[in-house]
């Protein structure tokens, strides 16, 4: 038995993993124009064309993706977690799961839309973890500028895809060497993240990286010991 299994997060997990399948059948019918551009991996200008639909939607982790989150926080004994763009936490409670069953931690979560903010802590506090996690209010690059943690063990980005490099930039002087960073999505929008699954890729940065082969491409990287700028 894990946390995953526990009466009050996993009917939970199966509830908001049903409604994101929703969620997205119903954007395929909205805007099938819109959906094409997404899926053949359209550039930055895309994803904000998209955002208006985006605003009150779910955009989960698979089941699948959640439960590589919670094996890999368990097997590296992950104590410290960022995640940003935390939507109505899905993925955070694959986190806290983990954090919870590694004996105790943080998770801290960041989301820019209030709405959206508001119905991931009442997610947290349903599945009994809100001890674990703090998910703050507003633009990552100012929420996560200040009062974290260090060492951090693990990042989730799944936020606004143009910001995934300055985020790591951010987030990096205090990752231990070992973490690791997840980047989800960068098969979906291959064109605006191409250039970071690069820099990431290239072993000049302080990564060792690979892309799992998810359907929206899941980037999987490690800081290396010898990290370099």
């Amino acid at each position: 038995m894990t946390t995953l299994d526990d009466p009050k997060l996993a009917p939970l997990l199966a509830r908001l993993h049903a409604a994101a399948k929703g969620d997205v059948r119903h954007f395929l019918r909205a805007a099938p124009g819109m959906a094409v551009g997404w899926l053949r991996g359209g550039g930055a200008g895309a994803f904000e064309a998209l955002a208006p639909h985006l605003k009150d939607a779910f955009i989960p982790v698979s089941r699948e993706a959640g439960r590589l989150l919670y094996l890999t926080a368990r097997a590296i004994g992950a104590r410290t977690i960022v995640e940003y763009g935390t939507s109505f936490a899905i993925s955070t409670l694959y986190l806290a799961a983990a954090v919870r069953d590694n004996g105790g931690g943080r998770v801290i979560g960041t989301e820019l839309e209030p709405a959206k903010h508001a119905r991931a802590l009442a997610h947290v506090a349903e599945a009994g973890l809100a001890d674990l996690v703090e998910v703050r209010l507003g633009d990552a690059r100012e929420t996560l500028a200040r009062d974290l943690p260090a060492p951090i063990d693990l990042v989730l980005l799944d936020g606004w895809k143009d910001l995934y490099g300055s985020i790591l930039d951010l987030l990096t002087p205090s990752l231990r060497p070992g973490a690791v960073v997840f980047a989800d999505n960068v098969r979906t929008f291959k064109k605006t993240l191409a250039p970071f699954v690069a820099r990431l890729q290239s072993g000049r940065h302080g990564f060792a990286s690979v892309t799992l082969p998810f359907t929206s491409g899941l980037e999987y990287a490690v800081r290396l010991a010898e990290a370099g700028a």
